[in-house]
């Protein structure tokens, strides 16, 4: 049973109801506990899915598996993903099985630059949460697994500059976008070193936690300012309500911890009931969101489910 979102006025659903297919599917499937699979179908085909698809050449998307940021092959399916597009719509099952034909380092790990430089886990995090979530082989994901796994750090989360600048402190960054990679690998059933996959998840999330998500150990001030601003989409970014999204979906227990946090996306509704986001990352993008100040569905859907998860 799904916990009735605190807030959740009938004005705000009915508006998070008419907009586009994917804000629809994941408002009714989240806040309604009302599968609809007809709506998931519909979401390649239209709104902000369709224009991200349509964008995509014979060589794929942007210049390549990496670059440009935000048009690149790897963030247009990570866009997918967080869409919610089919987990069988062929452009990206076809797509992430080529990057694991030809994207793996000598490490491994998924590396656009080949091996010019060690895998970068954030990037190998990302991966698994797209790839798993379009169905790649498991075969294939074996390696990136192994290379994940390896980079844990001692206090149990993760750095992309481990391997490389031999950080030895476990980045928020890095550990959201691993805990979210681990948990769709789980959750879409994979099995290879599965429980040690899970240990992995419980040990990054009790760093989040011992962080009180975003927080300084040493004085309890923000790490940085930017992790208390509503993003969307957060591409490979961390801020308070990408980590309690990446919790809530990896079936974290709530823990009190997090009610800063969660006091925090309070804070910033709208009187109108509605959540605004702050201003995007630069790049070049497929999707023109809502600029920043203005009322934006994403960041009002995931506001109202990370709520309902802390109530539950």
């Amino acid at each position: 049973m799904v916990a009735v979102p605190e807030g959740l006025a009938d004005e705000t659903l009915a508006w998070l109801l008419s907009g586009e297919v994917a804000v629809q599917f994941q408002t009714r499937r989240d806040l309604l506990g009302d599968e609809r699979p007809e709506l998931q179908r519909r979401i390649a085909s239209e709104g902000d899915a369709r224009t991200i698809l349509a964008a995509r050449t014979e060589p794929g998307w942007g210049r390549g598996f990496y670059e440009p940021k935000w048009t690149s092959v790897h963030y247009s399916l990570l866009e997918l993903r967080d869409l919610a597009a089919a987990q069988d719509h062929p452009d990206c099952v076809a797509e992430v099985a080529a990057a694991v034909e030809r994207h793996k380092g000598d490490d491994g790990g998924i590396n656009p630059t080949g091996s010019v430089k060690a895998s970068d886990v954030c990037v190998n995090g990302m991966f698994l949460a797209f790839g798993c979530h379009f169905s790649a082989e498991e075969a294939g994901l074996r390696s990136i697994i192994d290379f994940v796994l390896g980079q844990r750090l001692d206090d149990g989360g993760f750095n992309c500059r481990a391997n490389r600048s031999g950080a030895r402190v476990s980045s928020v960054h890095s550990t959201t976008s691993v805990i979210d990679g681990l948990s769709e690998y789980l959750g879409r059933g994979y099995t290879y070193r599965a429980r040690e996959v899970r240990e992995a998840i419980d040990t990054a999330t009790a760093v989040l936690l011992a962080r009180h998500l975003y927080q300084r150990r040493s004085t309890g001030e923000p790490i940085r300012a930017e992790f208390t601003r509503l993003h969307h989409p957060a591409r490979w970014h961390f801020d308070v309500i990408r980590g309690l999204d990446v919790l809530r979906s990896a079936g974290a227990a709530y823990d009190d911890r997090l009610d800063a946090a969660v006091g925090l996306i309070r804070r910033r509704r709208r009187p109108d009931g509605r959540w605004s986001a702050a201003a995007q990352y630069p790049g070049h993008v497929h999707v023109a969101y809502p600029r920043a100040g203005e009322p934006n569905r994403w960041v009002t859907l995931r506001a109202l489910r990370v709520l309902a998860w802390a109530a539950s």
